[in-house]
């Protein structure tokens, strides 16, 4: 790739059933592709977060922490963190949508996203 490339939505295999990929494979191959960045936006979790970070350092690609989401009734969403008071939010958010379902699934609600923090804000 000649030009500037981050790819901001990437599932892992910590998307149960949607994503196939370990984050070291992915970093790897985000990294012979010639990407700038890889953002992690597993679905509603940031259960993989760990190891992406390790892969994002062994491979020397930058890190995009984010999420998928999607809200009830509403669309799905991809959240992207800039910050740690981005980050913070972020696991609110997730905390809150995990803690309203049963185990194994969440329930994202658009008040959910009221508090979230907005760039330039």
């Amino acid at each position: 790739m000649n030009a500037e490339y981050a790819e901001l939505h990437c599932l892992s295999n910590f998307s149960f059933q949607r994503g196939a990929s370990s984050a070291s494979e992915l970093f790897e191959r985000a990294k012979r592709q010639g990407y700038d960045a890889l953002a992690i936006t597993d679905e509603c979790s940031l259960a993989g977060i760990v190891r992406a970070w390790q892969a994002s350092k062994d491979t020397g690609l930058p890190l995009i922490i984010g999420s998928e989401v999607q809200i009830e009734g509403g669309p799905k969403l991809v959240l992207l963190v800039e910050n740690l008071t981005g980050y913070q939010a972020l696991c609110q958010l997730i905390t809150r949508a995990r803690r309203r379902a049963e185990k194994g699934r969440y329930q994202a609600l658009r008040e959910d996203l009221s508090e979230w923090p907005l760039a330039g804000r």
